[in-house]
């Protein structure tokens, strides 16, 4: 299969309110896919409802090719996510959260896995450290681990380096960018950073309202709509 993820048609309603209208997308591996939009747009719903934390109103998702709605455990055996405003649990320090959550997904030679996260996201030395006393970019670079523990074919990324400063979000994007790459995974990856999703992003999906507007190299867009940067083409969609 050519696609991680496939989603058809999806739709969530929350009584008269659409959040997701119908939409239709999908990831290929080694493809780093940016959904991008206004607040409100329906990034956050569509990404929990591939979770599987939210339920659709109508639509299908497959992962893998496996239906999210009729084996979701399956599913997200081979999917991670991360994002700034789901933390990890603070009282446990750094390591017991990825062996935890390593034992969680069955990662093979956990330990040898874990060590080789420490060091690529620069966490040895706060290893015994709980994570809630952790500045927020320190805790962005742990969900990020995390999110790599089990190597996962379809990473889930919600705006993943909000919290974290300049150089720092470029060494995470260039992993990131590494594991679609090396390891044949696909990401889906919301970000309101528009220098940040032509500097990572191979396509780009502009929500608004709960439908995708536009679709296309994030790079060429902007200039088939009339604008010079993504940025220019999301404030004039934002705007209307």
């Amino acid at each position: 299969m050519t696609n991680v993820l496939a989603v058809e048609s999806l739709s969530k309603q929350y009584g008269p309110t659409t959040a997701v209208d119908g939409i239709s997308f999908q990831v290929a591996r080694n493809e780093i896919v940016g959904l991008v939009g206004p607040n409100g747009a329906g990034k956050t719903t569509t990404i929990n409802i591939i979770l599987g934390v939210l339920e659709p109103t109508g639509g299908s998702i497959r992962i893998e090719g496996i239906d999210v709605a009729t084996e979701r455990s399956r599913a997200l055996e081979c999917t991670n996510f991360a994002a700034v405003y789901a933390p990890l649990p603070g009282n446990l320090t750094v390591y017991q959260n990825l062996r935890i959550f390593g034992m969680i997904y069955a990662v093979k030679r956990l330990s040898d896995r874990i060590e080789r996260l420490l060091r690529d996201f620069d966490l040895e030395r706060f290893r015994d450290v709980k994570a809630g006393v952790l500045s927020s970019g320190e805790q962005t670079r742990l969900c990020l681990a995390k999110a790599m523990l089990n190597e996962p074919h379809l990473l889930l990324l919600d705006e993943p380096t909000a919290s974290l400063d300049p150089a720092t979000a470029q060494d995470m994007r260039a992993k990131i960018r590494a594991l679609a790459d090396e390891r044949r995974c696909g990401v889906l990856w919301t970000s309101h950073n528009m220098y940040e999703v032509e500097d990572v992003c191979d396509r780009v999906l502009l929500l608004s309202r709960g439908k995708i507007l536009l679709e296309g190299d994030p790079k060429t867009l902007p200039r088939a709509h009339g604008k010079d940067t993504l940025e220019e083409l999301f404030i004039a969609v934002a705007r209307e």
